[in-house]
């Protein structure tokens, strides 16, 4: 099972006692003529069509939605061929933006044939990258509010659902909800009083009006003393917003992951091969039974300040649980699988896009990727806390422990995802 309410291969039904539910509600199939980079690219694309709106349910009422199933948390060997390398040595640039890190440019072994796995992961793929700058953390409350002040930008979740732009997204004749179910909010992690059945997501989220990220667990809730968290209930189109301003991008899914093994190709977690080495606690992740009790032996029971945990080999924090980031590719599950029979190919983002066909759903409307695990994350449930896992999340969703941070190309001689498809 996995402790977030995100889709992938395999449906779920589950009884929500909540009465909206802001989710994927249905796929849409569309063709794609002619071969570009392999020729699995003239297989049926497939969208999963997500609504700014939601679904309104009466209590009780029954909702199917998609979920990956989690690997059992084992410690398998990895793979002969998946050696781990050295981190390599970090060059203190003269022109190093403030907050941000150097990620040079090399080739890696892009997803993973682990034991923890799934199959949005494979099969191993080789991916060539330019250079570019990372924020070393992600972005926080006090920065985001910054940003907010500055420009006075209103989040997704704090916009009133408009009705007619709903009803275009929805199939003809669905009726208009109550007004009163038309109103602001985000989705909140609540947790359970004890062992509930975990395919039934609304056992421990909630959609609750109100909650955003000013006001991250609902009404009631703030942000005092919280300025250094990862802002989260920011939806993906906030993410965009925010690295605009900053005169920066969303990473692409390969420039998140290849930043996020920090020089260590085709091991297991972010800093090596043991959870735990030494018993030391790498990242934020759920300790305890999920989702009732978290004993917080890594320090945290919910979210923590960034910077908390020791930096990967580029100097990046948090690329391993605390909240999942926001990446700019369009999620498909069977990316892999596309350019499995490519010795190394550039970005897949920008192949991807390349071929976009033009029957496609507006971007506001498709999933988008998100990398690095969350808090909520436990070995039993949930090991997304590695550099390949990779989830989608309907890009007009902020959660609980969805966050983001930036990248900026090293050079504007080429757009940025162009670039990155250039061999040296």
């Amino acid at each position: 099972m996995i402790a977030d309410p995100l889709p992938g291969e395999r449906a779920v039904t589950g009884a929500f006692d909540i009465v909206r539910f802001r989710r994927t509600i249905a796929s849409r199939h569309h063709s794609v003529a002619g071969p570009l980079c392999l020729p699995k690219f003239q297989e049926n694309w497939v969208y999963a069509v997500t609504l700014r709106p939601f679904l309104s349910l009466a209590a009780g009422g029954a909702l199917a939605f998609c979920v990956l199933g989690c690997g059992d948390g084992s410690d398998d060997a990895l793979p002969a061929e998946m050696t781990t390398q050295a981190a390599p040595d970090l060059e203190e640039k003269p022109d190093r933006p403030a907050g941000m890190a150097w990620i040079p440019g090399g080739e890696f072994a892009m997803g993973s044939e682990d034991s923890l796995a799934r199959l949005n992961e494979r099969p191993v793929h080789r991916v060539r990258l330019a250079g570019f700058w990372m924020d070393a953390r992600q972005v926080t409350n006090e920065q985001f509010a910054r940003f907010v002040e500055a420009t006075g930008y209103v989040t997704v979740a704090e916009r009133v659902p408009d009705w007619e732009e709903m009803k275009t997204q929805l199939p003809p004749g669905t009726p208009k909800p109550a007004d009163d179910l038309l109103v602001a909010g985000s989705m909140v992690f609540v947790g359970s009083d004890g062992p509930v059945d975990l395919a039934n997501m609304g056992n421990f989220w909630r959609w609750t009006p109100g909650a955003c990220w000013r006001r991250p667990a609902g009404p009631g809730s703030d942000l005092a003393g919280k300025s250094d968290l990862p802002v989260v209930q920011v939806a993906w189109e906030d993410a965009r917003a925010y690295a605009e301003w900053a005169g920066k991008r969303l990473p692409t899914e390969a420039e998140w992951e290849f930043a996020a093994r920090g020089g260590r190709d085709g091991a297991r977690y972010a800093w090596g091969e043991e959870f735990r080495p030494a018993g030391a606690a790498m990242a934020n992740t759920w300790t305890g039974e999920f989702p009732y009790r978290n004993t917080a032996d890594d320090g945290f029971d919910g979210l923590a300040p960034v910077g908390r945990f020791a930096p990967n080999g580029y100097g990046l924090y948090d690329m391993a649980g605390n909240a999942w980031d926001w990446c700019d590719d369009e999620y498909r599950p069977d990316l892999h699988m596309l350019f499995a029979d490519e010795a190394v190919c550039g970005d897949p983002a920008a192949l991807l896009a390349a071929i976009r066909p033009p029957n496609a759903p507006p971007a506001a409307v498709l999933e988008r990727v998100v990398k690095g695990g969350s808090f909520l994350c436990h070995a039993s449930y949930c090991a997304s806390y590695r550099p390949s896992a990779r989830r989608g999340l309907p890009a007009d969703t902020g959660m609980s422990h969805v966050s983001f941070r930036c990248v900026q190309p090293a050079s504007a001689e080429f757009p940025p995802l162009l670039r990155q498809t250039l061999k040296p």
